[in-house]
């Protein structure tokens, strides 16, 4: 990768952002949040801070009608990079068929390290990236699952660099606990491609290729919008939140409590939780149990990602609330067969995994070529209701949708 990026890196890296998925992640964020709302369920851990995406577009009408909302959010991407990088189009990345087969001349490999890999977007990741790779004639010698945990993410960086790879393709953890790991890795000369964030202290050009994430904002703004259309804009909601220092997971947060208290007013967000994981599921089913004990009649719950509302389903059902509105981000399959047999989970905000990968696999080929990189690139929030559940899933997944969603 060129060495002579510092300059422009420095121009395109403004501002710096407090949250990572942002420095400790694993443990609660016991920071104070710029958004906080009272949590009437107990004490909880703080929700993290983030770095406000632009909102102006997220304005509601001033009657009740989410619908015009989200449609309006079809072909907008509202998230700034980790360190404030405006975003590039996925479709922008691209290869010659020359520059493909210098690749494949190279006989290159790479190592993918996961933060988790018990979702089906983590499996979609690495479908993607081992789909194009497979396709430009690279190695994939690694795999690694650290089950959300640091340590484990370190140690997993440190046994791949013995197998000496090309690339490696990764999502920290903790931004703050795993950079010296990544650091020895771009001092190694491996070609670095993150996902959703970047390790504390990297330059882009310099020591990382690029960052491609969803727009998780724009998930965040779709799945309050999904709640309000449920609700018909009136009632009382919980938030199930991740209680870590993780960028992407910050932006959701800061995005469905903005936009509710923002755009919807008759909506009351009555209980926050934090969850710390690495069993978000389980977690998540005691915080959603709390909210649902000491608020009765909550409306309905927000959750993080899918994992965390299968809890709140769980939860949901041992209450026998199964009138609870739930609305969460991706689309696993759970959330998905909830949605298709009209359960409580109302609809969602999903990403683009498979696709993200193509883009992470393509632009590690830029590293290899030494081809000038976007510092960010970023693919738009889909919203997934009953209505759109089968297309959604072949767009998210480049598959059919399971036979669970018919039966």
């Amino acid at each position: 990768m060129k060495r002579t990026w510092r300059h422009v890196a420095a121009f395109v890296v403004l501002l710096l952002v407090a949250a990572a998925c942002g420095g400790g992640t694993g443990g609660s964020d016991t920071s104070a949040p710029s958004t906080s709302v009272e949590d009437t369920s107990g004490s909880e851990p703080t929700a993290p801070d983030t770095t406000a995406a632009d909102t102006t577009s997220t304005e509601g009408p001033s009657a009740c009608d989410p619908g015009s909302a989200l449609a309006d959010l079809q072909d907008t991407v509202l998230s700034t990079g980790p360190n404030g990088e405006t975003p590039v189009a996925a479709s922008t990345v691209e290869l010659t068929d020359a520059e493909r087969q210098q690749v494949a001349d190279m006989g290159a490999t790479a190592a993918i390290v996961m933060h988790y890999g018990g979702n089906d977007w983590s499996q979609a990741q690495i479908d993607g990236l081992q789909a194009t790779f497979d396709e430009l004639g690279i190695e994939v010698v690694a795999v690694t699952d650290a089950n959300f945990e640091p340590d484990r993410q370190v140690s997993d960086i440190e046994t791949v660099l013995a197998q000496s790879p090309d690339i490696i393709v990764s999502i920290p953890t903790d931004p703050t606990a795993t950079a010296n790991a990544y650091q020895q890795a771009a001092e190694q000369g491996v070609e670095i491609v993150f996902m959703d964030n970047v390790a504390n202290d990297m330059v882009q050009g310099e020591d990382y290729v690029s960052v491609v994430s969803a727009d998780n904002y724009g998930n965040g703004v779709v799945a309050a919008h999904l709640m309000a259309e449920a609700l018909n804009c009136e009632g009382t909601v919980g938030v199930v939140f991740h209680a870590a220092d993780f960028f992407v997971t910050a932006q959701r947060y800061e995005a469905f409590t903005a936009t509710i208290t923002e755009n919807y007013p008759g909506i009351t967000i009555a209980a926050e939780q934090g969850i710390g994981g690495p069993d978000f599921s389980g977690d998540a089913e005691q915080a959603a149990a709390a909210m649902l004990t000491s608020n009765p009649d909550l409306n309905g719950i927000w959750a993080v990602w899918d994992v965390p509302a299968e809890g709140v389903l769980a939860a949901a059902r041992t209450a026998g609330r199964e009138d609870l509105i739930v609305t969460t981000i991706d689309l696993g399959e759970n959330v998905g067969i909830s949605i298709a047999q009209g359960g409580p989970v109302y609809g969602l905000g999903a990403q683009r995994p498979f696709d993200q990968g193509v883009a992470e696999a393509t632009l590690a080929a830029y590293g290899l070529l030494d081809k000038e990189a976007p510092p960010y690139v970023a693919l738009n929030a889909l919203p997934v209701t009953a209505e759109n559940l089968a297309e959604a899933w072949e767009t998210v997944y480049h598959s059919d949708p399971p036979e669970t969603f018919s039966n």
